[in-house]
């Protein structure tokens, strides 16, 4: 087989984009088991010693597929948001569509979604990061809304828990048995415990701890663009913030 992908006129980088396109094209087209060194050697059009190369191995050239298909959703993702930004859509219904979106992308990607979800990837790589990114983006457009009940970093972390649990478990289901109800179950769930509902009044003269978490939680949300306040003395109210927000009980 002659390794026209590799000739004196490829560079190192377009021959990796090839191996990864051909990778891709198999995992999506005939599943995990087609992706061996040999068979994606034969799709790129390059000798197997290059894979090896280039990634080391095949779980290396799988993790290089996994990055670069999250890589370009969460590309499209953040674009979403924003525009979302720009054009002032409800943060809850941004939300909500990126939710179903997540759910979609899981359950159409089964193999894609088992690698990126793995403890290990998720550390380490910059596009899981990015895409939480997206998500940590979104809680925030809520928390200026004044619309949480809890900090945003718990908030994003039982979004994304929920996420992935129910995924697994659709995926975990076989298509005659899934319940289609259960994505939006899981999602109705972690909302009753990061939202509030919006204040009847901001007037209220005896505001509950509910409200006072709310607009704990939003103001915590705009200390980074206190411009007259000093790095350091914004640093110490997030922190007093934080240690306030840290001693409030769950709100049932």
């Amino acid at each position: 087989m002659s390794d026209t992908a590799t000739g004196p006129g490829a560079s190192r980088d377009d021959v990796r984009a090839r191996i990864v396109d051909a990778a891709m094209r198999l995992l999506h087209e005939r599943g995990p088991a087609a992706v061996t060194t040999r068979g994606v050697a034969v799709a790129a059009g390059i000798q197997a010693p290059t894979i090896y190369r280039l990634f080391g191995d095949k779980d290396g050239l799988l993790d290089a597929v996994a990055e670069h298909v999250m890589a370009t959703y969460v590309t499209a993702k953040a674009a979403i948001v924003a525009r979302a930004t720009v054009e002032d859509v409800d943060p809850l219904d941004d939300l909500r569509a990126g939710w179903h979106a997540q759910i979609d992308f899981g359950i159409t990607n089964p193999t894609l979604f088992r690698l990126l979800s793995d403890p290990a990837r998720v550390v380490a790589s910059p596009a899981a990061q990015s895409g939480r990114d997206v998500l940590v983006a979104r809680v925030h457009r809520l928390a200026r809304a004044g619309r949480l009940r809890v900090g945003e970093d718990r908030a994003v972390d039982l979004l994304q828990a929920a996420g992935i649990g129910a995924i697994q478990m659709l995926l975990a289901t076989t298509p005659a048995r899934r319940d289609d109800r259960l994505a939006d179950s899981m999602f109705a769930a972690v909302l009753g415990q990061v939202l509030v509902d919006p204040p009847a009044s901001p007037f209220d003269a005896h505001p509950g701890p509910d409200a006072r978490t709310r607009a704990t939680v939003a103001f915590r949300a705009v200390v980074p663009e206190l411009e007259t306040l000093s790095t350091a003395e914004r640093a110490l109210l997030v922190d007093w913030l934080d240690r306030e927000l840290a001693d409030r009980p769950a709100i049932d």
